[in-house]
């Protein structure tokens, strides 16, 4: 073959080396990284505060942040560069962290996440999770909340830097995109362009910022508001001998049920089960010689915090945040409680089935003595974070205190805990003589149903809500109707409305109250109140704050 003919002959391929197919693999794995990071930078910026809002469209806006965040990086020189990016990506990952929080507290109690107060919830939040499905679970989860929150801190600032160097390597592209992106979003927001009902022009993480500066001003301020209001006080210098006249010699009980709202009594779904209880309640004590009057009280709080409710309830004042607990429980307050102290007529007690630890606000309620779940006398099973069984509680009560021969006046706090979320599983009722020491719920907690497969299923939680709150209310008016005599008043009522998973966000904030007595003079001293008869509020029943009824009931019950 000569020459010329070889050099027609097509010429072989080399095959890549080994160092050129890792160089590509390189190349294929930066533009990855790059990609994601871009992603979960984008994706933390459009995050919005609210389940709700997790939606396409929400994704596919322009975020005024990332626009900003591009300008800044090109005119800045290498060194501040770094610094500014790494610093902007850890605060994005504080953003995120706030909005994810804020869609869990949305989800749960109807509130944003209070980045000042809120911290000592997460406490609680270990504990019910420790007591529901176990201190397994809930170290688990402690621990893998705590390896998402660095993870999510270090992705954000490691992409930030990273496409920081991307923005500046391509500039000759970057900076007219970002001329074209500012003019786009500023005709959106001129415009008010909406995708699925969401601004394009977005501002959120900004909005996040300047929304969390503005709650801890308001808190500031909040707290100088509440000083003021705690300063006046009607019945503080009113005479023992005056206080609390109209029920000298009563038994005076204050219960608690726990998520008892007005969606348990006017819920379609809710109201036949639990109505029929309350009707069967009725019926029962009337049969006993009982009466009864019921209204609504607005409480503070919604989804949990009950001790916001129980504080408000005693002390007369609103309290719907920590701080203002704080400063309540520490000062020197009378509380509806304490006014039985104060009187001197009465023996003060607490039963107190959720307390598990020291309880130092017992001193601040005037409690002379506070039963809590380790000195109940209870040695039977938890039913998830239900420490005690309502009933058992109850009984509890009788032995250790109404029950006692030759005794004076008694004044209690009980909480009813059975109708705790997470509901399942639910006691039943049994012979009051065949409590015991609570170990005959074993058998009753193994035929109950499991919390994590309840709530698999939003339609089970709350069947298993209304079948919780029955047995409450069951267990209430079964001590009533045994135990009760001509010198029992019972104030019965909810703490606050259940979740939005059973509320579904209907019905507000309301919770019934109830007053039970069988002297008909207790019940003629509110007869100016036109509370309605029996145990169920109507739709129309008065509605009062529940902040109102510490100075309604001592005005209501003193000196005539």
């Amino acid at each position: 073959m000569s020459i010329g003919t070889s050099r027609l002959l097509p010429r072989a391929r080399t095959a890549p080396s080994a160092e050129g197919r890792r160089a590509g693999a390189r190349a294929v794995a930066a533009r990855a990284g790059t990609g994601l990071a871009a992603v979960l930078v984008m994706a933390a910026l459009l995050l919005p505060d609210r389940v709700e809002r997790l939606t396409p469209g929400t994704f596919t806006r322009i975020p005024v942040e990332a626009i900003g965040g591009v300008a800044l990086l090109l005119v800045l020189p290498a060194r501040a560069r770094r610094v500014v990016a790494a610093l902007a990506g850890t605060g994005l990952g504080l953003v995120t962290l706030l909005n994810v929080l804020d869609m869990g507290f949305r989800s749960v109690l109807v509130r944003p996440f209070d980045p000042v107060l809120d911290w000592v919830l997460f406490d609680d939040a270990e504990s019910f999770l420790s007591d529901s499905m176990g201190p397994a679970v809930a170290t688990a989860a402690v621990i893998g909340a705590g390896v998402l929150v660095v993870a999510l801190l270090v992705s954000m600032a490691l992409s930030v830097v990273r496409l920081s160097r991307v923005v500046v390597r391509h500039r000759a592209v970057a900076t007219p995109a970002v001329l074209v992106s500012g003019t786009v979003w500023v005709l959106c927001a001129a415009l008010g362009v909406q995708v699925s009902g969401a601004a394009v022009a977005s501002r959120g993480a900004a909005d996040v910022v300047s929304g969390r500066v503005q709650q801890v001003r308001d808190g500031m301020a909040d707290r100088e508001a509440f000083a003021a209001e705690a300063a006046v006080d009607a019945f503080r210098d009113t005479p023992a001998d005056r206080l609390l006249t109209g029920l000298r010699g009563k038994d005076v009980l204050f219960v608690f049920i726990e998520s008892y709202g007005r969606s348990a009594v006017q819920d379609p779904e809710l109201a036949p089960r639990i109505g029929a209880v309350l009707d069967d309640g009725s019926r029962r004590l009337g049969a006993a010689g009982f009466s009864s009057r019921s209204a609504f009280l607005t409480s503070p709080t919604t989804g949990g915090g009950s001790w916001l409710a129980h504080s408000t309830f005693a002390s007369g004042l609103w309290i719907d945040n920590q701080r203002r607990y704080r400063d309540l429980t520490s000062s020197d307050r009378l509380t509806l409680t304490s006014a039985f102290r104060r009187a001197g007529a009465w023996r003060t007690v607490g039963i107190m089935p959720g307390v598990t630890r020291a309880w130092p606000e017992g001193r601040f309620y005037g409690l002379d003595n506070v039963y809590d779940s380790r000195t109940l006398g209870y040695r039977g099973p938890k039913f998830s974070w239900t420490p005690v069984p309502d009933q058992f509680s109850l009984a509890a009560f009788e032995r250790l205190e109404h029950g006692r021969p030759g005794r004076g006046p008694l004044m209690a706090e009980i909480i009813l805990t059975s109708s705790h979320n997470p509901w399942a599983p639910v006691p039943t009722m049994l012979p009051w003589d065949g409590l015991g020491d609570g170990s005959v719920y074993e058998s009753v907690k193994e035929a109950g149903k499991d919390p994590e497969e309840v709530w698999e299923d939003p339609d089970q939680v709350r069947t298993e809500y209304g079948r919780a709150v029955a047995y409450s209310l069951d267990s209430l008016f079964s001590y009533v109707e045994k135990y009760g005599d001509d010198d029992t008043v019972v104030v019965f009522l909810g703490d606050h409305q259940p979740v939005p998973t059973v509320t579904r966000d209907r019905l507000g904030r309301d919770v019934p109250v109830t007053i039970v007595a069988r002297d008909p003079a207790v019940l003629e001293r509110i007869s100016d109140w036109d509370w309605q008869d029996g145990p169920k509020p109507g739709p129309d029943a008065p509605v009062w704050r529940m902040d109102a009824f510490r100075d309604r009931f001592l005005t209501a019950y003193g000196p005539r």
